[in-house]
């Protein structure tokens, strides 16, 4: 027990152990995974969750480890156990650099495999009471109209939730109002505390039922961090004032965060996670110092929080408002007083769901207007881990002495102007399946070629995080080589979601595609250019090699010559083999650096004289993962093998850094 005393009241000791913890899970991550299953194609597994979206029941299993399954049929509950056959598979990565990565986002919910189902027997039907009260309260929100809202702020779950919806509280730096945590808590004690005076019950009774309540409430949310870290620090901390044993606050949030970690080392991989301790701790350690009226506290832990939390929404974000410090305090009391009470009421009293769903809306319409002010909203530059590491000096120095907010505000000046300080100069060649988009980047300029497009999927958000990550908060200049869809299909999209200062079309007639982007532009008064022969990019120029207007639109690609560093690309957009002619014979071009190959790898493209003539170190191909067209054409590829291929298919994005006059190359493969 003295141990144990001693323990608690050591802030360094266990702050060292916590720091020690953090640092050995991040090794386990990066760990080549095996499954405990190997070969096996029969699996008995418990089922522990289930949900149901766009047509698709996402199912999390448990056996000898967590395991995720997509399927389109799915008759079977939470608590069942079932018989499967199926053959397990790693998840996919993101193949763009800086963008949302599920792989990492199942693997902090310590699931590493998904499950392909070909066959599955149930074994034994659910038993238990508790996953048969999870079923009913899951069957009760989900039978209610508004039950996204429900889902999110009882069960925590926002899978629901559109992206539109999800956005405005981004920009607002509202994104934990549509999570849950300590404030549901925080209400659960309060409102129990209350019901155990009224009954006049002893402490030791309260202690055991608040605390089995909590564990409940954990099960049910499916131990989601914010409730996972503020339930455990609760229960502990009641158990140790229970048993007069002294404690530091911060010491508890060690432990629980350090016994979180032995057991599931890829938490340190999640975002909730890191907001959740961090802000925590920071808070913890300012306890003494938050007093006067609620609102005071409420605006002092307000800043507080927004502060500590400031690098890691640059880090997984790359943008920050300031304002959101005012929004917090504008909207916590509003969730806390009424969006969270008025939840349980509806859960119970579902006849009131009108009138909770008008009260809503009325705030996300708020919201919605408050997310359109973007004068203080700021674009960084992903920080590398030691830029992180003089954040939280800086700001733990500030904690300790309230005058020197002075040199968090030189940080964050010297972090948004880094890419005037750090020169950086790279081309990325996006991964956006059939289609093209090409990222160029010369310091602190910045221009898109191509937006790639399907009918089946949007790449504009990962190409406008991607841009962000690079610390950019504009497009100087989209260029779009041609009007075909996989190369213009997500030009609407990136104008009405981001700042376009001017769009460059090629030579030749309009598409429909083109047309209708035309008419966008004109709305919002973008100025547009056609067959330009030259653009300014920095420090360096894009030539645009015209030659003459085709019958087709692939021959009307704009091809496009330029040097970082005299390192030469070439990029060819859909240009076909009489373009390809033209091109040799009106421009003196070769030992080209990297080429852009020309149509996808189509046959159509890529002859065996230009290859020879242009004679390219690296050859980059645009083209989607099984295409139905069977690009790249073997002909082709047999044309490029004196240079090195790099696949978006096979390598996912890629990457190629000019850096103290070397070419580097990097991938993003799934």
């Amino acid at each position: 027990m003295q141990i144990l005393k001693k323990i608690l009241q050591s802030n360094y000791l266990l702050l060292c152990l916590f720091i020690l913890v953090i640092l050995i899970s991040y090794y386990r991550c990066n760990l080549e995974k095996i499954s405990v299953y190997k070969d096996e194609v029969e699996f008995k597994l418990k089922v522990i969750d289930k949900k149901y979206k766009n047509n698709k029941y996402t199912v999390t299993l448990l056996g000898k480890e967590k395991l995720i399954s997509y399927t389109d049929d799915f008759p079977y509950d939470v608590g069942d156990i079932i018989n499967v056959k199926g053959s397990l598979s790693k998840p996919q990565n993101n193949t763009i650099p800086n963008t949302f990565n599920y792989y990492k986002y199942l693997q902090s919910r310590g699931i590493l495999w998904e499950l392909k189902i070909s066959e599955i027997n149930i074994v034994k039907g659910n038993s238990n009471l508790i996953n048969k009260i999870k079923n009913f309260i899951n069957n009760r929100i989900n039978n209610n109209k508004y039950h996204e809202y429900l889902s999110i702020y009882l069960l925590g779950d926002s899978s629901d939730f559109t992206n539109e919806k999800r956005d405005i509280y981004e920009k607002c730096g509202l994104s934990y109002l549509i999570s849950i945590g300590s404030l549901q808590i925080m209400m659960i004690v309060k409102l129990l505390n209350k019901l155990e005076e009224k009954s006049k019950l002893k402490k030791n009774k309260s202690l055991v039922i608040n605390s089995v309540v909590i564990i409940l409430y954990i099960l049910f949310t499916n131990g989601i961090i914010g409730v996972l870290r503020s339930g455990l620090c609760y229960i502990l901390s009641s158990v140790l004032r229970y048993y007069k044993i002294k404690y530091k606050y911060p010491n508890i949030i060690f432990v629980i965060g350090i016994i979180l970690l032995i057991i599931n080392p890829y938490y340190i991989t999640n975002i909730g996670f890191l907001y959740s301790f961090t802000i925590s701790i920071i808070i913890s350690l300012n306890t003494r110092k938050i007093t006067g009226s609620y609102f005071n506290r409420l605006f002092h832990i307000s800043f507080i929080a927004f502060i500590s939390s400031l690098p890691i929404t640059i880090y997984f974000n790359y943008e920050i408002n300031f304002l959101a410090i005012i929004y917090s305090f504008l909207f916590i009391p509003i969730f806390h007083f009424i969006i969270f009470p008025l939840s349980i009421i509806v859960f119970i009293f579902s006849f009131l769901s009108p009138v909770y769903y008008f009260i809503i809306s009325f705030i996300e319409y708020i919201i919605k207007n408050l997310s359109n002010i973007d004068f203080l909203f700021i674009v960084f530059r992903k920080p590398s881990m030691i830029l992180i590491i003089i954040y939280y000096i800086v700001i733990v120095n500030y904690i300790i002495n309230k005058r020197r907010l002075f040199l968090l505000i030189i940080l964050l000046i010297i972090h948004k102007n880094i890419n005037k300080i750090v020169p950086e100069k790279l081309i990325t060649y996006l991964d956006v399946g059939e289609g093209d988009s090409i990222v160029l980047k010369n310091n602190n300029h910045l221009f898109l070629l191509d937006t790639g497009g399907n009918t089946y999927y949007s790449y504009s958000d990962n190409i406008i995080k991607y841009i962000k990550s690079l610390g950019i908060s504009k497009i100087e200049s989209l260029i779009l080589s041609h009007g075909d869809m996989d190369h213009i299909g997500e030009a609407i999209n990136l104008v009405e979601n981001f700042k376009v200062e001017k769009v460059i079309f090629n030579c030749g007639g309009n598409s429909d595609l083109e047309s209708e982007l035309k008419n966008v532009l004109d709305k919002k008064k973008i100025k547009y250019y056609s067959c330009i022969k030259e653009l300014d990019f920095g420090d360096s120029k894009l030539s645009f090699l015209n030659t003459r207007e085709y019958d087709n639109e692939n021959d009307n690609s704009s091809v496009i010559y330029t040097e970082l560093n005299n390192y030469k690309f070439l990029f060819m957009g859909d240009a076909e083999i009489d373009k390809e002619k033209d091109v040799l014979d009106k421009y003196n071009i070769s030992d080209i650096d990297v080429l852009k190959v020309g149509h996808h790898g189509s046959k159509t493209s890529s002859s065996k004289n230009f290859i020879n003539k242009t004679n390219p170190k690296y050859s980059i191909i645009s083209v989607g993962k099984n295409n139905r067209y069977g690009h790249p054409n073997k002909e082709v590829l047999n044309n490029l093998d004196n240079s090195k291929i790099y696949r978006t298919d096979n390598d996912g994005s890629i990457v190629l850094k000019v850096k103290n006059n070397k070419l580097m190359v990097e991938t993003f493969c799934s």
